[in-house]
Protein backbone atom coordinates (compact mmCIF):
# COMPACT_ATOMS: atom_id res chain seq x y z
CA UNK A 1 0.00 0.00 0.00
CA UNK A 2 1.12 3.37 -1.10
CA UNK A 3 1.70 6.30 1.63
CA UNK A 4 -0.66 8.54 2.04
CA UNK A 5 0.28 12.06 1.11
CA UNK A 6 -1.42 15.62 1.29
CA UNK A 7 -1.75 17.20 -1.45
CA UNK A 8 -1.22 20.69 0.41
CA UNK A 9 2.13 19.66 0.75
CA UNK A 10 3.51 18.98 -2.90
CA UNK A 11 5.69 21.75 -4.28
CA UNK A 12 6.60 22.05 -7.76
CA UNK A 13 10.46 22.76 -8.50
CA UNK A 14 9.74 26.60 -8.31
CA UNK A 15 8.66 26.59 -5.12
CA UNK A 16 11.64 24.38 -4.04
CA UNK A 17 13.71 26.79 -5.89
CA UNK A 18 11.68 29.72 -4.15
CA UNK A 19 13.05 27.86 -0.49
CA UNK A 20 16.23 27.09 -1.57
CA UNK A 21 17.06 30.71 -2.69
CA UNK A 22 17.60 29.55 -6.20
CA UNK A 23 17.59 32.40 -9.02
CA UNK A 24 15.43 29.69 -11.38
CA UNK A 25 13.74 26.64 -11.20
CA UNK A 26 16.50 24.93 -13.61
CA UNK A 27 18.25 25.02 -11.36
CA UNK A 28 16.83 22.47 -8.96
CA UNK A 29 17.78 19.43 -11.06
CA UNK A 30 21.42 20.38 -10.99
CA UNK A 31 21.28 20.36 -7.11
CA UNK A 32 19.95 17.26 -7.53
CA UNK A 33 22.51 16.02 -9.34
CA UNK A 34 24.92 17.67 -6.79
CA UNK A 35 23.69 17.03 -3.26
CA UNK A 36 22.59 13.52 -2.88
CA UNK A 37 21.14 13.99 0.30
CA UNK A 38 18.84 16.35 -1.10
CA UNK A 39 14.88 14.93 -0.89
CA UNK A 40 14.01 13.50 -4.60
CA UNK A 41 10.54 13.97 -5.93
CA UNK A 42 7.92 11.94 -4.77
CA UNK A 43 6.21 12.34 -8.77
CA UNK A 44 8.37 12.29 -11.81
CA UNK A 45 6.93 11.71 -14.59
CA UNK A 46 9.75 11.92 -16.40
CA UNK A 47 12.12 14.29 -18.97
CA UNK A 48 9.77 17.86 -20.15
CA UNK A 49 6.95 16.53 -17.03
CA UNK A 50 5.92 17.83 -13.74
CA UNK A 51 8.07 16.61 -10.74
CA UNK A 52 6.43 17.02 -7.34
CA UNK A 53 8.13 17.06 -4.20
CA UNK A 54 7.16 16.78 -0.09
CA UNK A 55 7.44 21.08 1.68
CA UNK A 56 7.66 19.45 4.63
CA UNK A 57 10.84 17.11 3.65
CA UNK A 58 12.50 20.19 1.53
CA UNK A 59 11.94 22.63 4.76
CA UNK A 60 14.06 20.41 6.53
CA UNK A 61 16.56 19.42 4.32
CA UNK A 62 17.05 23.57 3.68
CA UNK A 63 17.37 23.80 7.17
CA UNK A 64 19.69 21.46 8.00
CA UNK A 65 22.09 22.46 5.02
CA UNK A 66 21.81 26.18 5.97
CA UNK A 67 22.75 25.07 10.03
CA UNK A 68 25.77 23.25 8.53
CA UNK A 69 26.39 26.18 6.40
CA UNK A 70 26.68 28.68 9.82
CA UNK A 71 28.12 25.60 11.69
CA UNK A 72 31.10 25.73 9.14
CA UNK A 73 31.79 29.11 8.68
CA UNK A 74 31.67 30.07 12.57
CA UNK A 75 34.20 27.56 12.92
CA UNK A 76 36.40 29.05 10.10
CA UNK A 77 36.26 32.42 12.16
CA UNK A 78 37.39 30.59 15.53
CA UNK A 79 40.56 30.00 13.90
Amino acid sequence: MCPLVNTKDLIDAQEVAGLLRLAHPNSVSTYLRRYPDMPRPVLDLGAGRPRLWLKPQMLRWARARQAAANTDTSSRGSR
